[in-house]
């Protein structure tokens, strides 16, 4: 395997492209995409979730076939791939909890391996380290040197920019916001820790406070998500708007946490259970204004993000464009 410096990585050309993939526990996204952010081709297949990693690898590769038979592929420079985690940059390896077969899973080294890449350098990151990588060059952290981006979904994933750069830490997973200990009486959350910001402020949590309260989803279970709750909380629905606000409030006071630490400027917030709207984000920007209580944290904001779900890719590419750690980049097989 040949590591590659962050060095030796050139800004992106005006007309090359990156190859990006955004793998998550239900799907695998791929595109072409270019210097300004913009998908000029894509390819999903649905993630063998439950299937072996063997299985799972080759829908990725697929993914990467169908992009590779675009006659733009010429053009690609470099493979992005953001990906669930925990990640493992030291060793190019992703555990997704979601995932089961791939538990210390070489994908880096897989990809690069696809006939496709070639000698191109392939980077990997985690998928909200991916996400704040896009919403700081493209979206609504774009001027911010200090920002948490956040990923509210089936899980609660989140990334830092500090001093203007993207913060992968140690192992590629800083700012896993998901999986600080908010409630210490709180229950155990699958990471094995107890009062997890996950186990509340997630679109699981929600739906599950809700129906905990009383809440009837039309058609239960098939519609007991939290768009679902959502909407009853829009029609005044007492238990569907107290789920909301108790993941607010747990979410503001993780953000107030994080902020007092190393003042970030603003906190993105993107994901499904933020497509919720106002029922969302009224209840938390309240909370936080109580929780930033300190006079340096008066002017921190809580903004939606703007990129939505193409984030994913879009940061890949961003990551894969500029460099990144050199223990994050390898090159692809025929240099080996």
């Amino acid at each position: 395997m040949t590591v590659s410096s962050p060095r030796s990585a050139n800004p992106l050309a005006n007309d090359g492209l990156i190859a990006a993939l955004d793998i998550g526990g239900t799907k695998i996204a791929g595109a072409l995409v270019d210097r300004d952010g913009v998908l000029v081709h894509r390819a999903r297949r649905t993630t063998p979730a439950r299937e072996s990693a063997d299985v799972l690898l080759c829908a990725v590769h697929e993914v990467l076939g169908a992009l590779a038979a675009s006659p733009l592929w010429k053009r690609v420079r470099a493979v992005g791939i953001g990906s669930a985690g925990p990640i493992d940059l030291a060793h190019g390896t992703v555990s997704p909890v979601n995932i089961p077969a791939w538990r210390n899973f070489p994908l880096i080294e897989s990809v690069a391996r696809h006939p496709a890449v070639s000698d191109r350098p392939v980077t990997l990151a985690g998928d909200a380290v991916a996400m704040t990588a896009a919403e700081h060059r493209h979206g609504a952290a774009r001027g911010h040197k200090n920002a948490l981006c956040l990923v509210v979904s089936t899980g609660v994933g989140a990334g830092l920019v500090l001093n203007g750069s993207v913060h992968h830490g140690l192992t590629g997973n800083a700012g896993h916001l998901g999986h600080i200990s908010i409630d210490f009486d709180g229950e155990t959350c699958p990471c094995g820790a107890r009062g997890c910001l996950e186990t509340i402020a997630s679109g699981t949590a929600i739906t599950r406070h809700a129906l905990a309260l009383g809440w009837q989803a039309p058609l239960a279970p098939l519609t007991a998500d939290a768009a679902g709750v959502a909407a009853a909380a829009r029609t005044g629905e007492a238990a569907a708007i107290a789920a909301f606000d108790r993941a607010a409030r747990a979410l503001a006071a993780g953000i107030a946490a994080t902020a007092a630490l190393i003042e970030i400027d603003i906190a993105v917030v993107g994901g499904g259970v933020a497509q919720s709207g106002e029922v969302f984000f009224e209840p938390l920007a309240r909370h936080l204004r109580y929780y930033a209580a300190m006079p340096f944290l008066k002017e921190l904001r809580v903004v939606p993000a703007e990129l939505g779900p193409d984030a994913g890719l879009v940061g890949a590419a961003v990551l894969a464009s500029a460099g990144t750690s050199p223990l994050a980049t390898v090159l692809g097989h025929s240099s080996r």
